[in-house]
């Protein structure tokens, strides 16, 4: 009789996480079952564990962040890790200092890890070539936010205990968002069918050739599919108006409690944070039985800790 062929096992040694399109659906889910490993420590008494003692992770964050910069930190001090809170307004950034010189001025000081979100697609990946550090990209432009990415996948994985076909709605802002990239990338890798939702104005170039189907209505799709992640629309980043206006928008687009009668029972809400509520999510809906949002919050530190812990785990071995 011939013997079944045993799965190589993984053996992680990217001493970089920069994003989700380069990994293979094999690592992503090493990751999520270390991530698994990792969430028990929150449980405990002591929520601590020595894996990072005596490592120093920075936060260089140069755009604002409430769960992203937090769950980073929280995480880093979990493993035991000394962090460094860098603020963009209070460095010599403002006196025109560049993003490597900040950089290899902090590596000077002997930091292991570094935490990048920065405006500028590609900067974590600049940063990996130009320095020793292991380098974390905690969102940079429009390109992705692997770590956004993965505590997703996480928490659908949970929840449904297999992403493989399931049907998923990434609704809203798809243009401007880093995280539509980041969860595309992952949960078409791990077998579900992804949906970009949302008005032409807000879909990116090129859609076309990306791994998804596209929709153009929130109520075509709204009662095929198995988790709706709703994006936030990033006024912040629209050079004009994308739509006539903010109440038309959430017409046709706005997650409400009429839509959700029409959905499965069991459809899970999803949303990266910041809401805007009543726009993109109605409260009712942001907060009722289908929302996974907060356990969102709470599984990206499992998935922060991993990634940390990953990332230092290969700088070690390639030393």
């Amino acid at each position: 009789m011939a013997s079944m062929k045993q799965a190589k096992p993984i053996v992680w040694n990217r001493k970089h996480l920069l994003g989700l399109r380069q990994l293979s659906a094999e690592e992503i889910t090493y990751i999520l079952d270390t991530a698994h490993g990792f969430e028990e420590i929150s449980k405990r008494s002591i929520k601590k564990t020595p894996t990072l003692r005596g490592k120093l992770v920075v936060n260089l964050f140069f755009e604002d962040s409430t769960r992203t910069r937090n769950s980073f930190t929280l995480a880093a001090n979990r493993l035991s890790a000394d962090v460094i809170e860098f603020a963009e307004k209070a460095s010599s950034v403002s006196k025109g200092e560049t993003l490597l010189d900040t950089a290899r001025n902090l590596e000077a000081m002997g930091i292991d890890i570094v935490v990048i979100r920065h405006s500028a697609g590609g900067a974590a990946t600049f940063l990996s070539r130009n320095i020793k550090a292991c380098v974390v990209n905690a969102g940079d432009g429009y390109c992705e936010h692997p770590t956004q990415g993965l505590l997703d996948v996480y928490t659908i994985r949970k929840l449904k205990g297999s992403l493989e076909g399931l049907k998923i709605a990434i609704v809203g802002d798809i243009a401007h968002s880093r995280v539509a990239r980041s969860d595309m990338w992952a949960m078409t890798k791990l077998g579900a069918e992804v949906i970009f939702v949302g008005p032409p104005t807000l879909m990116p170039a090129q859609v076309d050739k990306l791994p998804v189907k596209v929709s153009y209505s929130l109520d075509e799709v709204i009662e095929k599919v198995d988790v709706v992640n709703m994006l936030r629309i990033q006024f912040e980043r629209l050079g004009g108006n994308p739509f006539p206006s903010i109440r038309e928008y959430s017409h046709y687009f706005g997650l409400t409690v009429e839509r959700m009668k029409r959905a499965k029972p069991d459809i899970m809400v999803m949303h990266p944070g910041p809401i805007n509520r009543g726009l993109e999510v109605e409260s009712e809906v942001a907060d009722g039985p289908n929302s996974v949002i907060l356990q969102q919050v709470t599984n990206g530190l499992a998935v922060r800790m991993a990634a940390l812990f990953l990332v230092n785990q290969a700088a070690a071995q390639h030393k």
